[in-house]
C-alpha cells in the first residue's frame, strides 16, 4: 500500500530527520510529518542561526579593539544589523534545504501537514495550522499530505516551544521569545532578560556585545544553574566586566507595557522590589514539550510532568510508538535528540548491541562568551552523591596559545573518584571550549584513567592543553601553573 511504512517519525527536527536517515540507512521504508519546516527548531531558529548572530557579535568585537592585535582601522566600526539578520536567515535556509536534500538521497517520503495518532500503527494527517516553508533546491516528490497512513513503529518528535509565564506572556512586540529576538527589526537601547540557561544567556551576550543595555534576572542562586558553580561563577565575572548587569534570587513578579518599552518589577529572595525600565524583554523561562493534539492521550501514552515518558530506548508504555528528543524529556539538547533518534531506530531494526542513552554523558555547551561546557557530575553533585573526589584545576592564564589569541580568561576543572580514578564531570569556561569538551565526553564513554590521560600527548601551543593539566593538577602534578 502506498500509505503504508515501516516507520513514521512526527517532526523534522535533528532527532526526526536523524531517526527518518538512519531508518532509511537500514533499509526500511519511512515517512516524515512536518508540519512547517524542515530541520526542527534547532536548525530554523535555535542552535544554528543563534550562533551565525553571535558570530558576526564575534567579529564586531574584535573590530572594535584591532589595537589589541596591532592593527589599525581608520574610521568607526558599526554593526548592520540587516545584514546580521540577513545572515543568520540565510544559514538557517541553508540547514532546511540541507535536510531536504539528505530526505531525497535515502528516499524519504514528506508528509506535509500535522499529524495526529489515532491508534497504535495509525496516524491521520490534516492540513498544517502554522506556514509551510518549503526547502529550496531538490527535495523528494511530496506524498499525498492529508490523509491516513500505517506504520508499524510511530516515532514522536515534536519538540518543544518557549514556555510563557501566566501574566507575561510574550506578545511579539514589547516582550519577545527567540523567535523575535533573533531576527529584530531595530537594536533596542536596552534589554531585560528574564532567565539565565543557555537561551537567556546567549541572547543577553549577543545583545551586550551588540552594545545594549542588558539586564539579566535569574531566579537560581547563580547564572547558568544547570553548570558547575565555580564556572558559573567566573562566566559571571566577565559577563559583568563587559557590562551585563545580573540580578540572581530574584523574579519579575509584573510587567507593565508601554508605548515601547517595559517595566518590571523585579521581586529578590530578601523581599526587596525594584522597577527596571528597558525598550525590549526577552522571556527565557525554559520550553514545554508539544505534547497537545497528536492523539497521546487517546491512545494511552504515558506523560509525566508535560513531558512524555520513555526507557533507555525511545519505547513508551504502548507497542509500537516511540518518542525522542525534547518531546522525551530533558536535557533539551539537540545532540541529545540526534543520538537518542539512531539508539531507537537501531533497537527498532533489530540490531545487536544498541546501547541505551546515559545522561551523564550528554556534554551541555553555551555560546556565550565566554563559551561555557560540561559534561558528567557537577562538584557539589558529586559530593551529594557521597562520592570521594579528586578536582583539578588549570587557568587559560597559564595557557601560551590563550595568551597568543588574547583570551587568557578561562578555566578548566576536573572532577575525579579518587578511589578508582574514574573521570567523573569535567567543566570547562573560557574560548572555544564548546570545541573541547568533546575530548573529555570521548575519554568518558572509553572509561579512560586518570594515568592514560596523564600519559596522552597534547599539542602545543593549543588551547587543549589546559584539558591534560587540569587532569595533571588533580593528582598534584601541574606543570605550568
Amino acid at each position: 500500500m502506498a500509505n503504508a511504512y515501516d516507520v513514521i517519525v512526527i517532526g523534522s527536527g535533528p532527532g526526526g530527520y536523524i531517526a527518518a536517515i538512519r531508518a532509511a540507512q537500514l533499509g526500511l521504508k519511512v515517512a516524515v510529518v512536518e508540519r512547517e519546516h524542515l530541520a526542527g527548531i534547532c536548525s530554523n531558529w535555535g542552535c544554528i542561526p543563534t550562533k551565525a548572530l553571535l558570530r558576526s557579535a564575534e567579529v564586531f568585537e574584535y573590530a572594535k579593539h584591532p589595537g589589541d592585535y596591532g592593527v589599525k582601522i581608520e574610521g568607526s566600526v558599526t554593526p548592520d544589523l540587516k545584514a546580521i539578520v540577513a545572515r543568520s536567515r540565510g544559514i538557517a535556509q541553508r540547514m532546511n534545504n540541507g535536510v531536504g536534500f539528505l530526505f531525497k538521497k535515502n528516499k524519504v517520503d514528506i508528509i506535509w501537514g500535522e499529524a495526529k495518532i489515532t491508534k497504535p500503527g495509525e496516524i491521520v494527517v490534516g492540513k498544517s495550522t502554522k506556514p509551510v516553508v518549503q526547502p529550496q533546491g531538490p527535495v523528494p516528490k511530496n506524498t499525498l499530505g492529508e490523509g491516513t497512513y500505517t506504520a508499524r513503529h510511530i516515532i514522536v518528535a515534536t519538540g518543544a516551544r518557549p514556555r510563557a509565564l501566566p501574566g507575561i506572556e510574550p506578545d511579539g512586540k514589547l516582550i519577545w521569545t527567540y523567535f523575535e529576538a533573533m531576527k529584530p527589526e531595530e537594536m533596542p537601547k536596552s534589554l531585560l532578560v528574564m532567565g539565565s540557561g543557555a537561551i537567556g544567556i546567549e541572547f543577553a551576550s549577543f545583545y551586550r556585545t551588540m552594545g545594549v543595555d542588558v539586564t539579566v534576572v535569574e531566579i537560581m542562586s547563580q547564572v547558568m544553574p544547570v553548570e558547575d558553580a565555580e564556572i558559573s561563577a567566573l562566566a559571571k565575572k566577565q559577563f559583568e566586566r563587559a557590562g551585563m548587569k545580573i540580578h540572581l534570587e530574584a523574579k519579575v513578579a509584573k510587567v507593565e507595557k508601554g508605548a515601547n518599552s517595559i517595566t518590571a518589577t523585579i521581586e529578590k529572595k530578601d523581599g526587596s522590589s525594584e522597577k527596571i525600565t528597558a525598550d525590549r524583554m526577552i522571556s527565557a523561562v525554559g520550553v514545554q514539550a508539544n505534547i497537545e493534539n497528536i492523539g497521546l492521550e487517546a491512545v494511552g501514552v504515558k506523560t509525566d510532568r508535560g513531558f512524555i515518558v520513555i526507557d533507555g530506548y525511545g519505547k513508551t508504555n504502548v507497542p509500537g510508538i516511540y518518542a525522542i528528543g525534547d518531546v522525551a524529556g530533558p536535557p533539551l539538547l539537540a545532540h541529545k535528540a540526534e543520538h537518542e533518534a539512531v539508539i531507537c531506530v537501531e533497537k527498532i531494526a533489530g540490531l545487536p548491541n544498541v546501547h541505551p542513552m546515559d545522561k551523564l554523558k550528554i556534554p551541555g555547551c553555551t555560546y556565550c562568551h565566554p563559551q561555557v561546557a560540561s559534561v558528567g557530575l557537577t562538584e557539589a553533585k558529586a559530593k551529594a552523591e557521597g562520592r570521594d573526589i579528586r578536582v583539578g584545576r588549570f587557568p587559560f592564564v597559564a595557557n601560551g596559545k590563550a595568551i597568543a589569541l588574547g583570551e587568557d580568561q578561562g578555566l578548566v576543572k576536573t572532577i575525579f573518584d579518587r578511589k578508582t580514578g574514574e573521570l567523573i564531570g569535567a567543566h570547562m569556561v573560557g574560548a572555544e571550549v564548546t570545541e573541547l569538551i568533546q575530548g573529555f565526553v570521548v575519554a568518558m564513554n572509553l572509561e579512560t584513567t586518570e594515568e592514560e590521560l596523564m600519559h596522552t600527548i597534547f599539542p602545543h601551543p593549543t588551547i587543549s592543553e589546559t584539558m591534560k593539566e587540569s587532569v595533571l593538577d588533580a593528582f598534584g602534578r601541574a606543570l605550568n601553573a
